[in-house]
């Protein structure tokens, strides 16, 4: 069997072009946007040559079952585990190879990245950067990002995983520490000591699943495919080792409780495109680390130590929500609806349910699709009003309609309503968990009403009433116009006053946009405000079609990822309805 080139070429194509778009520095801003947007481009379509190339393999019996994989080419690690593989020895000595691979759990989230960096670009067109940074930096960063992200979701040797892993954080603390906000030193500090703790204790327990595999094999390796071969002759006492730093490295990275409280910051602080990415893609890691290594390659301690993830899982969901409720920046709440959601994606891992599994796969990439989506309508919301406040915002649907419905869209996504992406992925998390874990499921299940109850408070505050808020009318903080607004309108009664910036009639405002005075305040805002341009609409229009697309339609993507799900089920030692086959397996 011939190696396939497609994944080298996928991290490679971004490499390029954040290279030569941080060489551009004498060229026109336009010229360097167009040029990342072209490369950006580039890997959309070898991902969808990718796409085909894992069905033919799944068709052509290209699934292995239990522990017995297809026979093939030796000499090529993980062939029997993985579509369009590509390896080359790295580090002989260590037995380390730089092996790439694809199955159904990585194609998808590989995707989910060729789609989402195209769009953050163009939703970062005319984003404003802070004095003394070029857009050819941001942009090349986003690229780099986004080459070292594929690197981690397409690596089936764990050391390999493990380098992808730290150097996505790179360009990431770079976004956030040069781009970001007013606190962006402290929000990619905290973001860095965080992520630098959870590598440290990965590198440490990468150390010792080598030595653990020599002691089976009689030499070291950390090629995914042998691994999981041996994964059950390793005793549990030393999987409980192991997967405790693997664990706490990927639940810091997911975020679970309490090891969360990096991501609200650095969410809110990274510039709207790097948050994005940060929010619908690089969490995702953590919750792929757990189904790529600890599941498969440590069953044993995985069984054994379920129950504590999921009881951090159930807290996340029902914490995130809470804490979400209470939150005054726009920006710090889709982070805090991120953590629930995370919650259901943990809890769909470890009930070890080919359902819950397959769902929380689903859900990992509907969610990056809705928050994305609502994550880039709240970015374009707060570059009109210049606040992240929610208190600054009111009765946006009646000057910016178009900004409104979407955000509308993405707040129903977000909350999972049938029709939406992300309904389809929580009901096969529950149904999934049920069984196994009905006392758990239930408690997970109030996340749903929580999330109904803060997300349509949010929409209400922000979007519905009378024209209100001080972003939304650009008043002064005296509560006076902007001059500029004042002189814009004149009628024959004199300019009407602006009302205060909470509203006529105390916080909520009860007065309706009837009369002469309340008209002329509402077209005003329009004016001031704007709705979205044709760039906005076009760069959103792809994620609210899949929200609707994949809520009506979800068999296409679920064709992909079922079989990994059911392999992922078999290997952590249980049936496809989470009962244990086994002790563990291990010794």
């Amino acid at each position: 069997m011939t190696q396939s080139w497609y994944l080298p070429v996928l991290i490679a194509v971004p490499l390029i072009g954040a290279v030569l778009v941080a060489s551009m520095k004498g060229s026109p801003a336009r010229t360097v946007k167009t040029t990342a947007l072209l490369f950006s481009l580039v890997p959309v379509v070898l991902v969808v040559l990718l796409w085909i190339a894992h069905r033919n393999w799944q068709t052509a019996g290209g699934v292995f079952t239990a522990y017995t994989p297809l026979s093939g080419d030796p000499t090529i690690p993980g062939q029997a585990f993985y579509s369009s593989v590509f390896s080359v020895d790295w580090i002989p000595a260590f037995g380390v190879h730089f092996s790439l691979g694809m199955d159904g759990i990585s194609l998808v989230m590989v995707a989910l990245i060729a789609l989402l960096v195209p769009i953050v670009l163009g939703a970062s067109w005319e984003e404003k950067l802070p004095e003394g940074r070029t857009v050819g930096g941001y942009f090349a960063l986003i690229l780099v990002l986004e080459s070292a992200m594929i690197g981690v979701f397409a690596a089936t040797d764990v050391f390999l995983f493990y380098v992808m892993f730290e150097v996505m954080l790179i360009p990431m603390y770079f976004l956030i520490g040069a781009f970001g906000g007013p606190r962006r030193a402290y929000a990619a500090t905290k973001f860095f000591l965080y992520s630098l703790l959870g590598g440290l204790l990965m590198l440490a327990s990468l150390i010792g699943l080598f030595l653990a595999s020599g002691r089976v094999l009689g030499t070291g390796t950390l090629d995914w495919a042998t691994l999981r071969t041996i994964a059950t002759e390793i005793p549990e006492s030393t999987q409980l080792w192991i997967f405790a730093g693997f664990a706490i490295a990927f639940a810091i990275k997911a975020p679970l409780v309490p090891l969360h409280t990096w991501l609200p910051d650095a969410g809110a602080e990274a510039p709207v495109g790097a948050g994005t990415l940060l929010v619908g893609v690089l969490d995702k890691v953590g919750t792929f680390g757990f189904l790529r290594i600890c599941l498969p390659l440590l069953p044993a301690a995985s069984a054994k130590l379920s129950w504590l993830i999921i009881l951090l899982a159930v807290i996340g969901i029902v914490y995130g929500a809470i804490v979400a409720a209470g939150q005054t920046d726009l920006k710090r709440f889709v982070t805090y609806t991120s953590i629930a959601h995370f919650g259901f994606i943990c809890f769909g891992v470890f009930v070890f349910t080919t359902q819950a599994i397959s769902g929380a796969v689903l859900y990992m990439v509907n969610h990056g699709i809705a928050t994305a989506l609502l994550f880039l309508v709240v970015g374009m919301l707060t570059a009109r009003g210049g606040s992240r406040l929610i208190a600054d915002y009111g009765g946006v649907w009646k000057v910016a309609p178009v900004l409104g419905g979407l955000f509308l869209i993405g707040s129903l996504a977000t909350i999972a309503v049938p029709g939406t992406n992300s309904f389809v992925s929580e009901f096969l998390v529950l149904i999934g968990a049920f069984g196994p874990q009905p006392a758990w499921a239930i408690i997970a299940t109030t996340g749903i009403v929580l999330a109904a109850l803060y997300m349509l408070w949010i929409f209400q505050r922000t979007m519905t009433g009378p024209v209100r808020g001080s972003a939304v009318l650009q008043q002064e903080p005296d509560g006076t116009g902007a001059p500029e607004l004042t002189a814009a309108f004149p009628d024959t009664a004199g300019p009407p006053e602006l009302p205060p910036a909470e509203g006529p009639h105390g916080p909520e405002g009860h007065e309706t946009d009837h009369g002469h005075g309340g008209l002329a305040t509402a077209v005003r805002a329009r004016v001031r405000f704007g709705d979205l341009n044709l760039r906005e609409k076009v760069v959103l229009a792809p994620l609210v079609v899949l929200v609707v697309l994949l809520g009506v339609y979800p068999q296409p993507v679920l064709d992909v990822i079922n079989p990994t799900a059911e392999q992922t089920v078999a290997a952590s030692g249980h049936t496809e309805h989470g009962e244990p086959l086994t002790n563990g397996g291990a010794r």
